[in-house]
């Protein structure tokens, strides 16, 4: 996989993240523990979550290339729509209504709370979805595990130390739909090339 390959699903993924359900309950989960103790929890959380994923992804390339596109194709599309569809307050609330969970107490608890908050909260949800994606197109499963697991580190430090500022100058909502435009045309190509191939 290029630099460039690599760099682009770390941006990609870390764009899909940054206005979702589980950066929204980073937030509100540092607000009431320890930022370290929610960095710890949620990036192991996210870590084992892409794990999973891109397991998954590797069992995608044992079906035949087209079966395969397709479906690649319409996980990217399933991705646009989650994106430019579902309301933004939606997502807040649900976000919210998670983090609430953590409550200040030992590091160790801290930690374990966190990391079941984003385990759970992730399962089946779009970057859990599009790093089997990715894994499935790009056949280099540990790559964008890495590049995956990376970008959610990343927001989760974002989330735990700069989640409220970042909000009060990057609306969310345009940043869903830039992310919905973005997985829109890989959909689409990845259509057309299965239905050309």
């Amino acid at each position: 996989m290029s630099v460039g390959a690599f760099l682009g699903i770390f941006a990609l993924m870390f764009l899909l993240e940054l206005p979702d359900k589980t950066m929204i309950a980073t937030i509100v989960m540092s607000t009431r523990a320890r930022p370290a103790s929610i960095v710890r929890g949620a990036s192991a959380g996210f870590v084992l979550q892409m794990g999973l994923a891109v397991a998954a992804g590797s069992l995608l390339t044992l079906l035949p290339v087209h079966i395969k596109e397709f479906i690649v194709a319409l996980l990217f599309l399933g991705g646009a729509g989650y994106l430019l569809f579902v309301p933004e307050k939606q997502v807040e609330a649900e976000g919210e209504r998670e983090g609430l969970s953590e409550r200040p107490s030992s590091r160790g608890r801290e930690i374990l709370t966190a990391f079941t908050v984003i385990f759970v909260g992730e399962f089946g949800d779009l970057t859990q979805i599009q790093a089997a994606n990715f894994s499935a197109k790009t056949h280099q499963p540990l790559e964008v595990f890495i590049a995956s697991s990376l970008a959610l580190i990343a927001i989760s430090f974002v989330g735990a130390y700069g989640g409220k500022f970042l909000q009060r100058f990057v609306p969310l909502a345009k940043i869903r739909v830039a992310g919905g435009l973005i997985f829109a045309g890989l959909g689409v190509y990845t259509l057309i090339k299965a239905v050309a191939g």
